[in-house]
């Protein structure tokens, strides 16, 4: 690895091999491949002022994930000394600055600094871009690492201009704003509302927690990793080889209940219930709380202390829609009014829209945004047809309902590799995957998300405005992996040099 005085060097301000968008998972991860191979001209361009992408936005009290430690990491960058088997934001967070630091990746960051166009010049094979606060930019590849889940969605509530108190996204947390002994309204009861409403639901006078549709929660068993553990995973690298194995394959056979027999899911569907009974004293807050859907046509919940939390004196649940919003209320469609000082939106993101605001400009002046204007499509995920020399890390249909989606970008990030070496090897400009590959590829994942629990009649943040699941792979993650393994010369377009 060279020295990082080396590294700066080697970078241009102006032109690179590589222009990598987004320091999150994704971008590190293809950063430390590309370092690995030997190749040292890249950039990370974050607008933020820190790298971390979604788990440095997100640190709502309580923000956990939910896919074991050991397994949420990158298999090429281990991390030994996890604290819990599902570990928090912080430690997360603290992980891939480890990462940055341990790969020598500072000199290849390019903070705050904002893409806000890129065009592909066809003559040069080139990438040609426009950032803020600059300087521009030209770079061979562009890879599109800013993921699905950074742009919070707000439902648009009338009079919410209104509104007088603290308002805020739970991925903006304000810490400055002082819950406890305040009237608190959080609206949602996804993923980050069973993890934040517990430490809310302690703090504050009066919490008002608003649902729209009940989700499937099952329990969430999260002993620490004492120490002895973790010196045999530090000490014995093939226990920690091992045992992420064990979870990858504990998880994926779990992928047959999602996306080919949906009526497996009856199975978990007992052990929620179970779970519910257990932890809920009313029987009629238990009943608002129990889905009507198949389990996980929308995204299953872990969680052990959510449903206690809503057996506090001070915790309502409001299933009824919200209507108005007026300067210190919220008002609900059968007329009742709750008394608010902080608002809590925990709606999560508009995954399935495209990447704007990012202009992308492909070739003959197509934008990205115009080509998926029906609904966002790449082959594999990966490739645009009529985008050259472009590459999305976290891209239409690679996210999972039942796995680590680490995996993915890992399969990913080895294809982008496996484009880029083949590129050199032919001395070409550029490489494009043909528009009947991705039209096949099209009509294969539709055909196979049909079979999928996805589609068994819920609304979820899965499905675009079409009712079109654009968000998750309806597979097998191993089965991805087989598909993207190999970069196939056959199913690309090079165009050679002059």
């Amino acid at each position: 690895m060279p020295s990082h005085t080396n590294a700066r060097m080697e970078i241009s301000p102006t032109h690179c091999e590589v222009a990598i968008i987004g320091a999150g998972f994704g971008g590190i991860g293809m950063a430390i491949r590309l370092k690995r191979a030997g190749r040292h001209d890249f950039v990370i361009i974050e607008q933020a002022d820190r790298i971390g992408g979604t788990w440095r936005d997100n640190t709502y009290p309580g923000c956990t994930c939910d896919i074991p430690s050991h397994l949420y990491s990158l298999s090429f960058a281990p991390k030994a000394d996890w604290s819990r088997r599902y570990a928090s934001q912080p430690e997360i967070h603290r992980y891939l600055e480890d990462c940055v630091d341990r790969f020598g990746l500072r000199p290849h960051l390019r903070l705050r600094v904002s893409l806000k166009k890129a065009t592909f010049d066809s003559s040069a094979g080139l990438w040609r871009m426009q950032t803020d606060p600059g300087p521009d930019l030209a770079a061979r590849l562009l890879v599109l690492a800013t993921g699905a889940l950074h742009r919070p969605a707000i439902p648009s509530l009338r009079g919410i201009e209104s509104f007088r108190g603290a308002m805020f996204h739970s991925a903006r947390w304000d810490h400055a704003v002082e819950i406890r002994g305040k009237r608190v309204a959080v609206i949602g009861t996804g993923a980050s509302a069973v993890q934040l409403v517990p430490h809310v639901a302690a703090q504050a006078a009066h919490l008002a927690l608003f649902q729209r549709t009940p989700a499937w929660v099952l329990p969430k068993p999260d002993p620490p990793i004492g120490p002895r553990r973790r010196w045999a995973m530090r000490h014995v690298p093939l226990l920690r080889r091992a045992l992420r194995a064990w979870l990858y394959w504990a998880h994926e056979v779990r992928a047959l209940g999602f996306v080919r027999f949906p009526e497996l899911m009856a199975g978990p569907e007992r052990q929620a219930r179970s779970h519910a009974k257990r932890q809920l004293r009313d029987d009629g807050l238990r009943a608002l709380l129990t889905p009507s859907d198949r389990m996980g046509c929308k995204r299953v919940l872990l969680s052990d202390d959510f449903y206690p939390s809503l057996n506090r004196p001070n915790v309502q649940l409001v299933s009824a829609p919200i209507t108005d919003v007026l300067p210190d209320r919220l008002v609900t469609a059968d007329g009742a009014e709750y008394q608010v000082d902080i608002l809590v939106f925990a709606t999560g993101f508009r995954a399935t829209e495209p990447i704007d605001p990012i202009e992308v400009v492909g070739r003959d002046g197509v934008t990205l945004s115009a080509a998926w204007r029906d609904g966002v499509r790449a082959h594999l995920g990966l490739a645009v047809a009529g985008f050259p020399n472009l590459f999305l890390l976290g891209g239409p249909n690679t996210g999972l309902g039942h796995n680590s989606v680490l995996f993915m970008l890992e399969a990913q990030i080895h294809h982008v590799l496996r484009c880029l070496r083949r590129l050199r090897l032919r001395k070409a400009l550029s490489i494009e995957v043909r528009r009947d590959v991705q039209a096949a590829f099209a009509r294969r994942l539709d055909r196979w998300m049909g079979r999928t629990v996805w589609l068994s009649g819920c609304r979820s943040w899965y499905l675009d405005r079409n009712g079109r699941n654009t968000t998750l792979w309806p597979g097998f993650s191993v089965g991805y992996w087989s598909r993207v393994r190999r970069a196939s010369a056959r199913k690309y377009r090079f165009r050679a040099m002059h």
